[in-house]
């Protein structure tokens, strides 16, 4: 990253942190995913901590991961998300999700891999290099924090500061189908999605998961940068 663009990132983090906190939103961010793996315990019932972010099946420390908490003014849990970095230099997105798929597949399901699979798109056989993934983004579902565009904003600040600490080449995620159809990648800035990228069968489930693959680069994500946080939120709530 050049001089400017750390400045503008940081600039940009400040202010989506601002917007966070007159939502009445306080931010906590760590690296220590045993404590988050406790938060979601407590907290998030509903929604285990998917294999991603597991501590205890995944490697990550302070150099390859952090997670985002979100607090409300009670003191309760109402947002967690997460992201790490993946060496991918001596190989290309497809080929690493074409084997190891499984493990960003959604919590508290069992798969059925013998009809389970990935299909790469053409965007993620030309992705490599210092690849990070961005998931188990979730937002308490509560009236109080409809039409305040508090996903997208929350997605666009974990982004930014994946910027600001890693500057990954590119940065990527999955989006279950439907919330894609509803814009929701355009909402948490995402400027690429390739579709029918998952088709998850559980044995708990007698429907398909379908997901998109989402998908930013370097340039991508400076180019976000350059865009007013406010101008965002105000779109939001229109």
């Amino acid at each position: 990253m050049t001089i400017h663009d750390t400045f503008a990132g940081a600039q940009y983090v400040t202010r989506m942190l601002d917007i966070i906190t007159d939502k009445g939103v306080m931010i906590e961010i760590g690296t220590d995913f045993d404590l988050y793996a406790s938060y979601i315990a407590e907290h998030r019932t509903n929604l285990p901590l998917g294999l991603a972010f597991d501590p205890e099946v995944q490697k990550l420390t302070e150099d390859n991961g952090f997670w985002i908490a979100g607090w409300d003014s009670e003191g309760k849990m109402m947002h967690s998300q997460a992201m790490r970095m993946i060496d991918m230099s001596d190989m290309y997105l497809s080929d690493y999700l074409s084997e190891n798929f499984q493990r960003f597949a959604p919590p508290g399901y069992t798969l059925d891999m013998s009809r389970s699979m990935y299909r790469a798109g053409p965007g993620a056989k030309r992705i490599t290099g210092r690849i990070c993934y961005h998931g188990d983004l979730w937002v308490e579902s509560s009236e109080r924090y409809r039409g305040t565009g508090l996903p997208g904003i929350l997605a666009r600040f974990a982004l930014a500061t994946s910027l600001l600490r890693w500057s990954p080449d590119h940065v990527f995620g999955f989006m279950a189908q439907h919330h894609a159809f509803r814009g929701l990648a355009e909402r948490e800035g995402y400027m690429h999605c390739e579709p029918g990228a998952l088709e998850l069968h559980t044995r708990e489930l007698n429907t398909v998961i379908r997901g998109f693959l989402t998908y930013m680069s370097r340039e991508d994500l400076n180019f976000l940068m350059e865009i007013c946080p406010r101008e965002f939120v105000m779109s939001q709530a229109a």
